[in-house]
């Protein structure tokens, strides 16, 4: 997936809280005592978010003398145990571990192979959805009755966790097997923006016709995917999603786990839509360094009012520009409220010394689209690239309508 970001900061999006942040109701009692000393009344204290993993009085049924897979990795966690752990500790029958990119534990590096393996605390074979076997095999799936997939996403159609779910969704389809998703939220969920897939340009970093921030829950965008007849065959497997307990989509949420190794912090992972493009140019995004998808540079930038160097690290042993100097942007003060935008590859763009060698094939996957790359090049504004895809992103926010399980933004 391109990595975008698992993990903010300690912990993904803010890493050092795992409590979501929510503002106040605004109404007021009706019927508080006038005295001469009256003061407004405190507002009404939100209902703490409750994760799906936690509603287990809503699921543990539906495992009773099921042999279960599970389709999660270091985010899949209630409060500081992993899911796996608790659900053993209940009795419940967990026969196979499946990892998405960046393996179980997510430590791996962006695109780098996984190998199966077996979990030293459990014993548990673990089986990698990463590189040659996205999508698990009959074999694979005969020894289980239920998958399950709890994995905490980043909202962004390029981040390759919700692909390893279509693929789960698909097995299931195939195999006669029920798919539980236990929903987590969507800290992009807050609003839609880019261009929706071409699926001339499908891949891996990209399967559905969505847009690049798609604002769905992983529930949601099951729903979507199951709904739509987006799985092979145009099937449709036995979908059971576990929501959330006081969530909507205008909700900020500061992730407890990184999602992924250079997806560090809450920064990060707003920054994650608008910096994704660069993988697919000549710019680095700030793997190697100790701000990741937060600084953008290239040895090609004409401006040198800022610059940093990529290492080798965990996480980002082998860095694009490793050892060279690149000039660009720090944007780890940009607010994170900031939506998605353009604007920084087109500067980049547009002061490059080495144009002709900026793009990269890997950018049509990214973007989804042949006419990003097009418009760039012929000097097009972000005003202009944005009004082109209106049409497709309007039909779009109407079909996303139609799969909402929480109170949306609008």
């Amino acid at each position: 997936m391109i990595q975008p970001i698992l993990i903010l900061g300690a912990l993904v999006l803010g890493l050092n809280s795992c409590s979501p942040k929510q503002s106040p109701a605004a109404t007021a009692e009706q019927n508080t005592p006038v005295t001469e000393t009256t003061t407004a009344p405190e507002a009404p204290a939100a209902k703490p978010l409750v994760l799906g993993a936690e509603q287990m009085d809503r699921y543990l049924k539906q495992l009773e003398g099921k042999r279960v897979g599970m389709v999660v990795n270091q985010t899949s966690v209630i409060g500081k145990t992993h899911l796996v752990d608790t659900l053993i500790s209940r009795g419940v029958q967990v026969t196979t571990i499946f990892a998405p990119e960046h393996g179980f534990r997510g430590e791996a590096d962006a695109g780098a192979h996984i190998k199966d393996a077996k979990d030293t605390k459990t014993g548990l074979p673990i089986i990698s959805l990463y590189g040659s076997n996205k999508k698990p095999s009959k074999d694979q799936m005969k020894n289980l009755d239920v998958l399950v997939f709890d994995i905490q996403d980043v909202g962004t159609r390029f981040y390759t966790y919700i692909s390893t779910m279509h693929y789960a969704m698909e097995a299931c389809a195939e195999n006669g097997k029920k798919m539980l998703v236990l929903d987590r939220p969507n800290p992009n969920g807050h609003y839609v923006d880019g261009p929706v897939l071409d699926m001339a340009h499908k891949s891996f970093v990209g399967m559905h016709p969505i847009p690049i921030v798609h604002g769905l829950t992983v529930g949601e965008l099951a729903e979507m995917i199951n709904g739509e007849k987006w799985l092979e065959g145009e099937r449709s497997c036995d979908l059971t999603v576990i929501k959330m307990d006081n969530y909507d989509h205008t909700m900020a949420y500061e992730l407890p786990v990184r999602p992924s190794p250079n997806l560090p912090n809450t920064q990060s992972i707003a920054l994650y839509p608008s910096i994704c493009f660069f993988e697919g140019t000549n710019v680095s995004v700030g793997r190697g360094t100790p701000t990741p998808f937060q600084v953008i540079g290239s040895p090609f930038y004409q401006k040198e009012d800022y610059s940093f160097t990529p290492v080798s690290m965990p996480g980002a042993t082998d860095p694009p520009h490793k050892g060279v100097t690149c000039y660009g942007m720090d944007l780890t003060d940009v607010s994170h409220a900031q939506p998605f935008t353009l604007k920084y590859l087109l500067e980049m763009y547009n002061n490059s010394s080495n144009k002709e060698k900026f793009f990269n094939n890997f950018f049509e996957k990214l973007a989804g689209t042949s006419e990003l790359r097009k418009q760039v090049i012929a000097g097009k504004t972000e005003a202009e690239i944005k009004a082109s895809w209106e049409p497709e992103l309007s039909d779009y926010k109407v079909l996303r309508k139609n799969y909402l399980l929480y109170p949306d933004f609008e």
